[in-house]
């Protein structure tokens, strides 16, 4: 592996370039169909992150890193201003790159997360996938039915179940680095460091179901963002980009203009 490798991305349309950054578990195959639809207007990049998709296995996980990449990423394909997407995890890496380099980002969407810690809370996912073994669990459904014993709810085992694959034939493996992310569990709900601040427009999208965003936590996003106002996307949880698409989409292309 070279020094700096580069993010694996997808990248469609023309125009303005349009980053996006998954969460935690996630990859850039989750924002296919608003990529789609973002490409008519934009030069679409989307992203994986370390260990997670496509994207190359590192030891080290944290934001300070993925922050490195994703600028290791704009200086490998020649760009100067860009537009950034982030949700959760992935928002927490966007929300540190634009203080760390205010003068790329011209606006930034940040997909319900807020600045704030978050206590560990993916115990039961962790447990479930590192309970996988793939020399015993040998389909699709096998690997499904071993999850469901730590995870019930549907939804989450779909989304993790796409980063399962056919390393090689009878051979299935999980795509992200899942030594890695259980090491580094801690890591993802770190706050943003204070002091830093980013003044170009901002705006945060949260779900009307979910609590990653409460209201009366604004003055902590104003401490860091002086020009951003927080929508609530009705009818949506946390991936609220998966469960209202229209309304995201309307709302992202209402800011970004």
């Amino acid at each position: 592996m070279s020094k700096n490798p580069i993010l694996h991305s997808i990248i469609q349309g023309e125009g303005f370039p349009l980053l996006i950054l998954h969460g935690y578990f996630g990859a850039s195959d989750n924002w296919k169909t608003l990529g789609n639809l973002f490409a008519d207007d934009f030069q679409v990049h989307l992203i994986d992150q370390r260990n997670h998709g496509r994207s190359f296995h590192a030891d080290e996980f944290n934001y300070e890193v993925l922050v490195a990449d994703l600028y290791t990423y704009i200086q490998h394909h020649q760009l100067e201003k860009i537009y950034l997407i982030g949700h959760s995890m992935g928002g927490k890496t966007a929300m540190l790159f634009a203080v760390t380099y205010p003068n790329l980002v011209d606006k930034l969407i940040i997909v319900d997360i807020s600045p704030k810690e978050y206590q560990p809370h993916h115990n039961a996912i962790l447990a479930g996938l590192n309970s996988i073994d793939f020399a015993i669990h040998t389909s699709r459904n096998l690997v499904d039915e071993q999850l469901a014993n730590y995870i019930p709810e549907l939804g989450v085992r779909q989304f993790l179940m796409k980063n399962v694959y056919w390393k090689e034939k009878g051979q299935l493996d999980f795509r992200f680095n899942l030594q890695s992310l259980t090491e580094n569990n801690f890591e993802v709900g770190k706050p943003l460091p204070v002091g830093l601040i980013f003044k170009k427009p901002t705006l945060f999208l949260k779900g009307e179901k979910s609590g990653y965003i409460i209201l009366s936590e604004q003055i902590i996003i104003d401490n860091y963002f002086s020009n951003n106002k927080v929508v609530e996307i009705s009818n949506a949880g946390h991936w609220l980009h998966a469960e209202n698409p229209k309304d995201f989409y309307e709302e992202v292309c209402g800011f970004l203009g």
